[in-house]
């Protein structure tokens, strides 16, 4: 029988010897090439986190002793490991396991936020509250993936170093990338110190003797300190931890099953706050994401698990194919405007902008708030930003745009991806949250783009024209075809496109970004129960334009649906401006509940929170029919 099928729980890992270890070790890989290729999913950080998972959950007590992953997409073989083998097949399946850590799934699971760089913060409350509680349990932060590049990790850093009793493991899983090669590097600056205790009990004794030693004990204690301070710094650059009080172990051989045991063992029982430095390659074991220079099969969908190559070849281009075009030509265009991403490059489509200008592209690591408040300092030197992450990631710099950018009036462009209903890594990874809060920042503007040309026009507007924040959202999926206008309305960030229209239409239908589209195939609907509708796009949908309001004015239902949350939408804003403005017309909002989303494929979140077009024609047949059934309004 294969170890893997043995294997219910960490505690069966304890009976198993160094040979068994390395053979479970072949299976899991193996296992994760076969089963990931069928599913999707994080493919390249897990190959390269076997051993180190194995040791772990070999030397410490999961769950009494808590493994917090970082970056939550490296936990597939934890999840291998406490009992859910089983269901793997259904990875990032609606109804299925998720792609990150879920309480839902496990008590081995505690945090299941898959930002970055927050293990350290989670895990050094958790060890304080464990000690003021009395009891003895070790916390373990697997920091890895370029986790430590983000700001939030130094903070932790700095307060867990005052603490020389929290019991706290910091693991650090050292593959030199994030996505691509790692920013900045921690590796460069991490050597060995030893944390046994012996050594730390010697150096004690060593100095109480000499300093009782009359006139030059002392002295000599303070050259031979000074000369091991010498030594560290020029054959281990890791001082900045010693300095701070922590100790180090490393760099060791993270696919060294027998060194990661020996010196996590030797980490646990410390007593203290320790680092364990451990050196992985990403993608190990699996030759076609080795050679892959890229990412290393950081993500990958369904691909053929011997060599690598998708399963269903891309013959639609996205709406992050469309972004890299139009930057390329806004870079030859405009020696100004320059680009920023926080360790999301080539997902983002910046990968072609970085080729042709170098010098103007800048990658900071995963600290989202660095590159807001560094935008700024570009702006204010003259320069035009575009800073390009995933939508969920701006949340993390929200502070940053509000006071650092619009509080400055600096010219920065916010290029978000991955706006909306992602689907499949579940609720931390939906772009459901921007608009609602960039929405409230003073002077923004916010454009979402229904197809291509509309987002080139707009990224062009962003950068030339308003020495003011903007913002340019658009979905993950394939690039819609083009949608053209039959008329427009207003100008500049007030225009709004008229996508269909009939004589006395009484509803007017508001779809915006990815979900124009959806608006055209509700009124396709609605036309054929008798109800003639305007269909309308307003590009720059934040602000809300007097154009949309006076076209609210005109009919008797309005009709909003947006890729978005409903609070803070573009809907609610629209709703606000006729309510203030004494006009009852009465807007039905669609859009994205205030809740986490379980993950699934896209369609089948859409399906479930109602933003189809069935569901939403229906919902204006039943409000128009009963009105007209109560008198409030005629329907024909």
């Amino acid at each position: 029988m294969p170890l893997l099928e043995t294997i219910s729980g960490p505690r069966d890992l304890r009976a198993l010897s160094k040979r068994q270890l390395d053979q479970l070790a072949e299976e899991i890989r193996a296992f994760l090439i076969t089963t990931v290729s069928k599913t999707g999913g994080h493919l390249g950080p897990n190959l390269g986190v076997v051993e180190l998972s194995l040791g772990l959950h070999r030397v410490f007590d999961s769950p009494h002793d808590p493994i917090i992953f970082d970056t939550g997409h490296q936990s597939y073989v934890h999840k291998l490991l406490t009992g859910r083998v089983g269901q793997f097949g259904t990875l990032r399946q609606r109804d299925g396991i998720s792609g990150y850590p879920s309480r839902r799934e496990s008590e081995h699971d505690w945090v299941e936020n898959s930002h970055a760089s927050t293990s350290l913060s989670w895990a050094e409350g958790m060890a304080k509250g464990f000690r003021l509680r009395g009891e003895t349990r070790t916390v373990v932060a697997v920091v890895g993936d370029g986790a430590l590049t983000g700001g939030m990790a130094w903070e932790a850093l700095n307060n867990i170093a005052t603490q020389e009793d929290l019991r706290l493991v910091i693991v650090v899983n050292d593959n030199g990338r994030s996505y691509t090669p790692t920013v900045g590097g921690l590796a460069n600056h991490l050597a060995g110190l030893r944390t046994d205790q012996r050594y730390e009990k010697t150096l004690d004794f060593i100095k109480r003797r000499l300093t009782e030693l009359p006139v030059v004990g002392r002295p000599v204690y303070d050259l031979l300190h000074g000369f091991k301070t010498g030594v560290k710094d020029v054959i281990a650059p890791q001082g900045m931890f010693s300095d701070l009080g922590m100790k180090y172990l490393g760099p060791i051989d993270g696919h060294d099953i027998g060194a990661v045991i020996s010196h996590l063992e030797q980490a646990k029982h410390f007593g203290g706050p320790v680092i364990v430095h451990c050196i992985t390659r990403k993608g190990k074991g699996f030759r076609a994401a080795e050679e892959h220079e890229e990412d290393r099969f950081h993500a990958v969908g369904r691909i053929n698990e011997f060599t690598g190559e998708p399963l269903s070849a891309s013959v639609q281009a996205t709406w992050t194919d469309a972004f890299a075009d139009a930057m390329v030509k806004l870079g030859e265009e405009h020696p100004e405007v320059v680009a920023l991403t926080a360790a999301m490059l080539h997902p983002v489509g910046l990968g072609r902008f970085a080729a042709a200008f170098p010098d103007r592209t800048f990658d900071v690591g995963i600290a989202e708030q660095h590159a807001v408040a560094s935008a700024a300092g570009l702006a204010a030197a003259g320069l035009h930003p575009v800073v390009a992450v995933y939508a969920t990631f701006i949340n993390r710099a929200f502070d940053q745009v509000m006071m650092d950018v619009a509080l400055h009036d600096k010219g920065v462009t916010f290029a978000l991806d991955r706006a909306g209903i992602t689907g499949t890594d579940g609720a931390s990874h939906n772009g459901m949250w921007d608009l609602t809060l960039l929405g409230m920042v003073p002077t923004v503007e916010i454009a979402a783009p229904r197809d291509q040309t509309r987002m080139v026009e707009a990224l062009a507007r962003a950068v030339t024209v308003d020495d003011r924040p903007t913002v340019v959202r658009y979905s993950k999926e394939r690039l819609p075809d083009e949608i053209p206008a039959i008329a427009s309305r207003g100008a500049g960030v007030a225009q709004v496109d008229i996508l269909r229209q009939f004589a006395g239409a009484r509803v007017l239908v508001v779809g915006y970004g990815q979900f124009a589209g959806l608006g055209l195939a509700v009124a396709d609907r609605l036309g054929r129960e008798g109800l003639p509708v305007t269909v309308v796009d307003p590009l720059w949908c934040i602000p809300v334009s007097d154009e949309l309001v006076d076209m609210a004015r005109e009919h008797d239902y309005v009709v909003t649906i947006e890729d978005n949350l409903v609070s803070g939408g573009v809907g609610e804003r629209l709703r606000a401006r006729l309510i203030n403005g004494g006009v009852p017309v009465p807007v039905l909002t669609h859009g994205i509940p205030q809740r986490f989303l379980e993950h699934g494929s896209r369609d089948e979140v859409l399906e479930e929170i109602g933003l189809t077009p069935r569901n939403v024609a229906r919902h204006v047949l039943e409000r128009v029919l009963g009105d007209s059934r109560d008198g409030t309004r005629q329907y024909a």
